[in-house]
């Protein structure tokens, strides 16, 4: 199990992150989504040890990670950012081999072309795999950088907005081949992200946070609750399930809520006057 313990981290002297407590089963997935600016990406970086927590614990199968050398570590958490910061020359093959860099001595083995070519038929890349990395789309080299994390052969996944950049078929297509090999390689999965109703339907677990605190976690079905997403989000959404999934419609900024009146601001009274 990948836990995080009363984990804190300031950026100078603003907190950001303040006693954030998680647990990632191996086989499930754990969404991680709250407004922007909430701390969701940061929280990522510290458990992938990009960033150092000012406090806190990230343990792996009750290892201390920080404990942990660069090549075993990557061993063991995979991380992918949203998109990939610096494009340089290489092929797709040579990029998504770069992830078996944990397990090669010298050079590449046999077993870990063989590993990248197989991870490029599992995410429908074969038509890329020659073509140069910064020819790509920013969804086909999202779904590049998620092949170099499954290259590392990790117990645990980290990603950060995953389907970002993707149009909705691709978006189904990421979120269900993650979900399948969560499930088949027995691997623990932690996504920050955007879309609500894509949370709910491919998470096992929710956390939401605010302000860089746990307002809630759960279920789907009970974190995501109109009551949650008022207060998160400052949003009215209908909640129902629908065929089979749980679907969250967003009706209206709360504080233009018919509930709350129709409060004129005092700069507009001012014009009336």
């Amino acid at each position: 199990m990948l836990k995080v313990m009363n984990l804190y981290f300031n950026y100078n002297d603003t907190r950001v992150l303040e006693g954030i407590v998680a647990n990632v089963e191996k086989g499930r997935v754990l969404s991680i989504v709250g407004p922007n600016g909430t701390g969701k990406t940061t929280l990522l970086k510290c458990i992938a040890g990009i960033l150092k927590p000012a406090a806190g614990t990230v343990v792996i199968d009750g290892h201390d990670a920080d404990g942990m050398a660069r090549r075993e570590l990557a061993k063991h958490l995979g991380y992918v950012p949203q998109s990939m910061p610096v494009r340089f020359p290489a092929t797709v093959f040579e990029t998504v081999l770069a992830g078996r860099r944990p397990y090669i001595a010298w050079r590449p083995s046999r077993d870990d072309l063989e590993r990248t070519a197989e991870i490029i038929e599992e995410m429908n890349l074969a038509d890329l795999a020659m073509r140069d990395i910064d020819q790509l789309s920013g969804g086909q080299a999202q779904k590049v950088l998620l092949a170099r994390a499954l290259a590392q052969d990790t117990l645990y996944l980290l990603l950060d907005e995953p389907t970002s950049n993707l149009d909705l078929r691709h978006e189904l297509e990421m979120l269900e081949v993650i979900i399948t090999l969560a499930k088949r390689k027995d691997m623990g999965v932690l996504m920050a992200m955007h879309d609500l109703n894509l949370s709910a339907r491919f998470s096992d677990t929710i956390l939401m946070l605010y302000q860089g605190k746990i307002f809630c976690s759960g279920k789907p079905s009970e974190a995501m609750t109109p009551e949650n997403i008022r207060e998160v989000y400052g949003v009215e959404a209908a909640v129902r399930q629908e065929n089979g999934y749980l679907q969250i419609q967003p009706l209206r900024c709360a504080d233009l809520s018919p509930s709350r009146g129709n409060r004129i601001p005092p700069y507009v009274k001012d014009q009336e006057d």
